[in-house]
Parts: structure tokens; C-alpha cells; sequence
């Protein structure tokens, strides 16, 4: 199961937005959220696509979930307006947005390109 943010975890893990207001990861391996809503068809169809990748990719980067009905603060700050949308967060430099449910090939070229992870060799 990947795990849900809410504001505090968020500020915790990802992003203290109280105390910096530069873009400072808080993490110690590039990560994901997904911005999500239970009733939404493409995010079901993200999801376990999500849930896939994160046992393939194991510690190297980790996926967050935000549920856009219950942290709508978390949602407005990212200026969510549609789900699903995923933002990438590499250990360094800027997070980047995608949305819509992209395929897991498009997935892991993001991984590859934004947060410059590989997936393990088994």
C-alpha cells in the first residue's frame, strides 16, 4: 500500500511550505504523488499501475498519495485542477507535473529523466 500524505506528513517528508519558501525536498529518495480522488476512473487506473512500480523500484524512490477531496489544502497549493496528476520530485531540483493516467512505460521514462532512477536489476 503507498502511503497517504496529509499536511503534516507532507510538510514532513516532502515539504515544510511553513518554513521555506524555496522549494526544499525534505526526502532522502526522489518521490512521487499522486494527487488522487476515489471517484475519479483514470485515477483508478493509475493506481495499481502506481502500486506495481513502487515493489519494482523498492527504495529507490518512493510514491506518495494525496486524496484531493480530504486535503484540499494540499491540492490548491499545487493548483490541482484536474486528477489524476503526478508530481515528480527529484532529490535535487525542481518538481515537475504530469497529469492524466499515463501508461507505466511513460512512467519509468519520467523515472528515468526526472528523477533519475533506473529500476533495479532483480
Amino acid at each position: 500500500m503507498l502511503e497517504h500524505l496529509t499536511k503534516e506528513t507532507f510538510k514532513e517528508k516532502v515539504f515544510n511550505f511553513e518554513q521555506n519558501k524555496d522549494w526544499k525536498y525534505e526526502g532522502d529518495s526522489p518521490c512521487i504523488i499522486d494527487f488522487y480522488a476515489d471517484w475519479c476512473g483514470p485515477c483508478k487506473t493509475v493506481a495499481p499501475v502506481l502500486e506495481e512500480l513502487q515493489k519494482e523500484y523498492g527504495n529507490s524512490l518512493t510514491i506518495y498519495k494525496v486524496d484531493t477531496e480530504d486535503q484540499r489544502e494540499l491540492s490548491a497549493m499545487f493548483g490541482i485542477q484536474s486528477i489524476p496528476s503526478l508530481l515528480f520530485i527529484p532529490k535535487e531540483g525542481q518538481p515537475q507535473m504530469a497529469q492524466g493516467a499515463l501508461p507505466k512505460e511513460t512512467l519509468e521514462q519520467a523515472f528515468a529523466e526526472v528523477l533519475k532512477v533506473e529500476k533495479p536489476a532483480n
